[in-house]
C-alpha cells in the first residue's frame, strides 16, 4: 500500500504532456458493472483456477459466488472484505468516483456488514487526463466514503490505457448474522431495494441521446448506498442476500438458487423499474453486456413465451450500485419492505419466491 497522493503525483511527473482532458468514456470498452467478464466465461475462468489455503476461520470464499469473503476474527466480529473497481460509465469524473465507491461498498452492505475503511484502487492514462480530472474522481470516492462514515486509508494506482477507479472495501458483521447467498430457504419471498434499468440509461447516454432528467435519475439510483443491508442483516427472518449488479437481476438471483439448492419464479408485473429505462428499452436500447448474460445463463431461465423483448433486456441489464435483492419468511416481508422505505428506497418491492427444485431439474428461473 502506497499514499494515493505522492503515487499519482510521481506518475503525473513522468508523463509526456497531456491534451486537454477529452470524456472518460472515450477511453472505456464498457462501463461500469456493464465490463464485468461474462457470467459464463468467469466460470470456465475460475473453474480452472487452483485451490488454495482454507483455514477454519474463514467463513465465506469463493465457493458461493458471494458478494465478499469473511473471516472470522472472534466470537462476536467477522471482517467482511470486498474488492469492486470498473471503467467509466460517466464523463464527469466526480459522478464516476462517487458510482464506483458506491458500488464497491455495496459488497459489504450484502453481507449484512458495516464498513469501517476503504482504500482506492486507481489506474488513469495519465498522458491523456488531467491532475484536475483525476483529483475530481478521487474527490468523488472520498465523498461516498465519508457519506459511509469510513476513512480512505490509502490504496494503489497505475498509469493504464483505460480510467479504472474502484475500492477494497473492509467491514465488520457479527458472525452468526453474516448473509450469504447459499442460505436462501424455500418458501422465501424476494425483495428488491432498487428499480431495475441503469444499464439501459448508460447505453442511452453512451449513444448521447439521454437527456438531463435522465441523467440525473441515473445518477440517484447509482450513488444510493445500500447501508440499509446492515440493519436487514439484523432481522432473524432474513436468510439471504446479495446485490444486483453486473450480471442482471436474472443472473443474480440464480446465483442465490445454485448456492442454496433450490428455484425462483419472479413476478415481472411486481419488477420495480426506472421509467426512463422502460421507454429506451421498449426502443431496443441495451447494453452488449445484456444479450452476453443471457448467452450465458439463458438455458436455466423459464422465459414466457408471451413477454415483450423488452422486459427480458430490463432482466438481464447488467446493474452498475444495484439493488439489494432480499430472500426472507415471508412472516418478515412487511419489515424488510418498512427498513427499505425508511432508508429511502421508495420502489423497494416483493417480486417472487423461492421454491423446491422439481426432481432432476437442477436450479431454475420462471419468470411469469
Amino acid at each position: 500500500m502506497e499514499t494515493m497522493a505522492g503515487t499519482i503525483r510521481s506518475m503525473i511527473d513522468t508523463a509526456t504532456p497531456f491534451e486537454e482532458s477529452p470524456k472518460l468514456t472515450q477511453f472505456a470498452h464498457g462501463g461500469g458493472c456493464g465490463c464485468k467478464i461474462a457470467p459464463g466465461l468467469l466460470r470456465e475462468i475460475l473453474a480452472r483456477a487452483p485451490q488454495g489455503l482454507v483455514p477454519p476461520e474463514l467463513m465465506v470464499g469463493t465457493e458461493t459466488a458471494d458478494d465478499a469473503a469473511v473471516y472470522r476474527l472472534n466470537a462476536t466480529q467477522a471482517l467482511v472484505a470486498t474488492t469492486d473497481f470498473f471503467t467509466p460509465i460517466v464523463d464527469d469524473p466526480y459522478d464516476f468516483g462517487r458510482i464506483a465507491a458506491t458500488n464497491a461498498l455495496s459488497d459489504i452492505y450484502a453481507m449484512g456488514g458495516t464498513p469501517i475503511l476503504a482504500l482506492a484502487l486507481v489506474g488513469m492514462p495519465i498522458a491523456k487526463l488531467a491532475p484536475e480530472v483525476i483529483g475530481r474522481v478521487l474527490e468523488g470516492g472520498a465523498s461516498v466514503c465519508r457519506e459511509a462514515g469510513i476513512p480512505i486509508a490509502g490504496g494503489h494506482s497505475i498509469d493504464v490505457l483505460e480510467p479504472i477507479y474502484g475500492l477494497v472495501g473492509l467491514g465488520l458483521v457479527h458472525p452468526d448474522r453474516v448473509r450469504r447467498n447459499a442460505d436462501a430457504q424455500a418458501g422465501d419471498v424476494l425483495v428488491l431495494g432498487k428499480p431495475l434499468g441503469v444499464g439501459v440509461l448508460s447505453a442511452a447516454l453512451k449513444k448521447g441521446q439521454l437527456g438531463g432528467a435522465g441523467y440525473a435519475e441515473m445518477l440517484r439510483h447509482t450513488t444510493q448506498l445500500n447501508r440499509v443491508g446492515a440493519a436487514l442483516g439484523q432481522m432473524d427472518g432474513v436468510h439471504a442476500m446479495t446485490d444486483v449488479t453486473g450480471f442482471g437481476l436474472a443472473g443474480h438471483l440464480l446465483e442465490i438458487c445454485r448456492g442454496s439448492g433450490l428455484s425462483a419464479q419472479v413476478e415481472l408485473a411486481s419488477l420495480p423499474l426506472i421509467g426512463s429505462a422502460v421507454q429506451w428499452a421498449r426502443e431496443g436500447v441495451a447494453t452488449g453486456a445484456s444479450g452476453r448474460n443471457w448467452a450465458a445463463y439463458g438455458s436455466d431461465v423459464d422465459w414466457p413465451a408471451d413477454a415483450p423483448e423488452w422486459q427480458r433486456t430490463l432482466c438481464t441489464d447488467p446493474q452498475t450500485s444495484g439493488g439489494l435483492l432480499v430472500s426472507c419468511a415471508a412472516s418478515a416481508a412487511p419489515a424488510v419492505l418498512q427498513a427499505f422505505q425508511s432508508s429511502g428506497f421508495a420502489q423497494a418491492a416483493v417480486v417472487g419466491r423461492m421454491q423446491a427444485s422439481g426432481a432432476g431439474q437442477g436450479s431454475r428461473l420462471a419468470f411469469a
